[in-house]
Order: C-alpha cells, then sequence, then structure tokens
C-alpha cells in the first residue's frame, strides 16, 4: 500500500500578524488534535506508512500517542533548525522514500518551503496559518481519507488534483527562489520582522493567484481580474497613486483601499525586471532577501507548481469507486464506519 507523508510546521500561525491585526493563532494543542484527526483518516483508508518530519514541538509524537493505529508512524532522521530549511529537507527525503502523497500543516509560507523539496508529489495543504491562500481549511480526517486514497492508488490522481504555478525568482542570472502564490518588492530595506502587511511599504506585486474570497496581497490583485489557481495567466501591480483603488481584505480584520498606479495579466513564461532598489523580496507573505543597488532580478512565471489533491473530488470519486462501501456482509457500526 502507498506511503504517506506529514510535515507540520508548529511555528505557522505566530507570526506579527496576530498583533498588529486579528490575525488567525492556531495552538499547538489544536495542531496535535488535527494531526491525531489526520492519522485516523489515512488509517481507515488502510494506509499501512506514514512518514513524518520531526519538529521542535514534537506535534506529531503528540499526536500518535495513545491512538489505536494499524498503520506505522515513522519519524525521519533529521537534524531540525527550526526554520524553512527544515520543511524543505523533509519533503525532498519523503520524495525519494516513494511518499504518494503529503499532507502539511501550515500557511503559504509553510506550503512554498515544502514545495521547495517535493518535486511532483501531489499535497494535501491543511490551512494552520496566518496567510493561506495555498491550504484551505479542510477537517483532519476527511484531509486524511483523501491523502490516503490518493497515495494508495484507489482514485485516478489525474482527476482529482489541480496543477498550480509558481514564481521563479532570478537574482544576477542566478536561480534564487520560488513563490507559490505571490511575491511583494517592500521598500522596506531590511528583512526585520518579516511578514509583511502594510501596502504603503510595497512597490509591486506579481502573483499567481488571486481569488475573491483569498486573503493578503493576492486580495488586491483579485479586484483587479479574478485569478483561479489553475489558470494560464497571472497578474503584475505596482502600487501608489493612480486612477485606480481598490478595496481588499489585505490582512486579517482590515480591509484596505490600496491605490494601483499601473496592472496587466501576464502569461506562463513571462518575465517580469525588478528594477526597484534598495528593497528586499517578500515571498508568500514574507520578506526573504535584500536587493543591494547594483544586483538584477527578473520573475518568471511558470507551471512547475506543485499538485494539489482536491479533497472533496477525491472523496467523492472514492465515494463512486466504492473504496469505503461493503457489499454482501452485515456490517455493525465501528469505528471506522461511524
Amino acid at each position: 500500500m502507498g506511503i504517506v507523508g506529514i510535515i507540520a510546521n508548529p511555528a505557522a500561525g505566530k507570526d506579527i500578524r496576530r498583533l498588529v491585526a486579528q490575525g488567525r493563532f492556531v495552538p499547538n494543542q489544536e495542531k496535535i488534535n488535527i494531526l491525531k484527526r489526520i492519522l485516523a483518516g489515512l488509517d481507515a483508508t488502510g494506509v499501512e506508512q506514514v512518514i513524518v518530519m520531526p519538529d521542535s514541538s514534537m506535534l506529531a509524537k503528540a499526536a500518535a500517542v495513545d491512538m489505536d493505529l494499524r498503520l506505522r508512524v515513522e519519524f525521519l532522521d533529521m537534524t531540525i533548525f527550526s526554520d524553512e530549511i527544515d520543511s524543505t529537507r523533509a519533503a525532498s527525503l519523503m520524495e525519494s522514500s516513494g511518499v504518494g502523497c503529503l499532507v502539511t500543516l501550515g500557511g503559504d509560507g509553510t506550503n512554498r518551503a515544502v514545495a521547495k523539496g517535493s518535486g511532483t508529489i501531489p499535497l494535501v495543504p491543511v490551512s494552520t496559518g496566518t496567510n493561506n491562500v495555498f491550504p484551505s481549511i479542510v477537517e483532519g480526517t476527511v484531509a486524511g481519507m483523501a491523502a490516503g486514497v490518493v497515495a494508495n492508488g484507489l482514485v485516478s490522481v489525474e482527476k482529482v488534483t489541480t496543477a498550480n504555478k509558481r514564481l521563479e525568482i532570478y537574482v544576477d542570472g542566478e536561480f534564487k527562489d520560488i513563490a507559490l502564490v505571490d511575491l511583494a518588492v517592500s521598500k522596506e530595506r531590511f528583512v526585520g520582522s518579516r511578514a509583511i502587511w502594510d501596502p504603503d511599504t510595497i512597490h509591486e506585486i506579481v502573483l499567481t493567484r488571486a481569488e475573491p474570497d483569498c486573503i493578503g496581497l493576492s486580495a488586491i490583485g483579485a479586484q483587479l481580474q479574478p485569478t483561479p489557481a489553475d489558470s494560464d495567466f497571472g497578474i503584475y501591480a505596482r502600487l501608489g497613486v493612480g486612477r485606480t483603488t481598490v478595496k481588499a481584505a489585505v490582512i486579517p480584520g482590515k480591509i484596505l483601499s490600496v491605490g494601483v498606479s499601473e496592472w496587466r495579466t501576464i502569461s506562463v513564461g513571462d518575465k517580469i525586471e525588478l528594477n526597484f532598489r534598495p528593497c528586499t523580496i517578500a515571498l508568500d507573505g514574507e520578506r526573504t532577501f535584500a536587493l543591494l543597488p547594483d544586483q538584477q532580478a527578473h520573475v518568471s512565471l511558470t507551471a512547475a507548481g506543485p499538485p494539489v489533491v482536491s479533497v472533496r473530488a477525491a472523496l467523492e470519486q472514492a465515494a463512486i469507486n466504492g473504496v469505503f462501501k461493503v457489499v454482501g456482509a452485515e456490517v455493525g457500526v465501528s469505528d471506522d464506519d461511524s
């Protein structure tokens, strides 16, 4: 049977946006409860092995305690640095181990780190972060069931996953990093607290998607041109005084008026030069690195983002295929049936 990976970020949902706005806070105990529900869902599908990234808060270890599971929970043998590199390395190790589906707990930043190492593994991203455009708010039990039927080959991966775009950033001609949702050129010269939340500090943004029901910088683009995750285009916008002003939910609990001096749609393969200096580059909501005055940089929109499992589509196809149906035998109510 298939192997499922789990990467849970204990730091997700704990940045400065909880202080400057009404950012969502998911305590570690709730993350443990979500993991317990995910493990129960995986167990119900017959998954035999789950590979987990160890973490400084020992979330997964706490989740696996006192659970009557048929599956084996194994932890990667890796050093933890409590940095995003942990998620990237763990995802890479899981790909090498033949993981058939990967469940993540975190926000946009967590999934960006995972995508840098996961290759083509289908992801089930469960939202526990502050900015949650890429992951979905989904019940842990059904998320686990969806991951299980995908990993076990009980549904068609092609039919239940959505292809995603990504942004690829180059500095002085060398590949630097990626973003799954948004890139922002910040007027701030230092990375500082990392989280980016004030549009007045942003010079321009590049978006892979811009859905009207999402929050964050992509909410600005959604008022210019709604852009689904599976579309073949993205959005470029330069912020500032202009003829266009949009109201957008840029941070939790705050709908802000944002001036847009220029914007356009961009196609997969387009290259956008980043000319504002000095600046910092924010990727998926967090300032990540600085650009010096003499450095050259550009960003390209590509179709190389990770495949994402639709939990609804996966479980619908599993139901049609009779995965959870027993015919020809009398079956009473059990933990697996309730």
